[in-house]
């Protein structure tokens, strides 16, 4: 699991200002925190966690002497200069059930024979203990022919008894169509062939 250093952040400074300084703003909460604490990170450190964990994904986030088991709710970028601006962490309790979602990745697009897969889900939604938490799941779509459609119910996070779904059963995460041929391009080609 990564690990990313946190301070307090001093709320009488603009976010603004922290964000020209190199840092990155937050704040972490959960059902063992009084209140919510303002942190502030610094920016490289953030990036670097964010190369390997996404929202929904696990870190233990160190504060000032303390270590936390949290989850990464909420991420932030500043949609211009393409920068975190702001993350926000759930502190974990073992013993809770916590919301979260896990992305979803296709893999063996390459390996596909006919057809271009479309992805119409790209997470899932649920609640789960933090020992049962998951951040990512791979989709294998190599072996699926024009026409097939896989759902949130054929997953194996559907399968999973730990697992409470957020997401409805029935909705299509990826579905193979055939490829579009424009039908200018084909009437020329036949054309030219004449």
């Amino acid at each position: 699991m990564n690990t990313l250093k946190a301070e307090t952040r001093n709320m009488s400074i603009k976010a603004k200002a922290l964000r020209k300084e190199g840092f990155v703003t937050g704040c972490i909460f959960g059902r063992e925190l009084k209140e919510s604490i303002p942190l502030k990170m610094e920016k490289g450190e953030v990036e670097r966690l964010l190369k390997s964990e996404g929202k929904g994904g696990r870190v233990l986030l160190q504060l000032e002497g303390k270590t936390y088991d949290a989850l990464i709710k909420e991420v932030d970028y500043n949609p211009l200069k393409g920068f975190v601006e702001e993350i926000d962490f759930q502190a974990l309790v073992s013993s809770e059930k916590v919301h979260s979602s896990a992305e979803i990745h296709l893999i063996n697009e390459s390996k596909l024979v006919a057809g271009i897969p479309q992805q119409m889900l790209h997470e899932i939604n649920y609640k789960a203990l933090p020992a049962s938490l998951v951040e990512k799941i791979e989709l294998d779509v190599g072996d699926l022919k024009v026409g097939d459609t896989i759902r949130v119910k054929d997953l194996e996070i559907a399968k999973d008894q730990n697992i409470d779904l957020m997401t409805d059963l029935d909705s299509t995460v990826v579905t193979v169509t055939e490829p579009r041929v424009n039908a200018d391009v084909t009437s020329e080609t036949e054309e030219a062939a004449e």
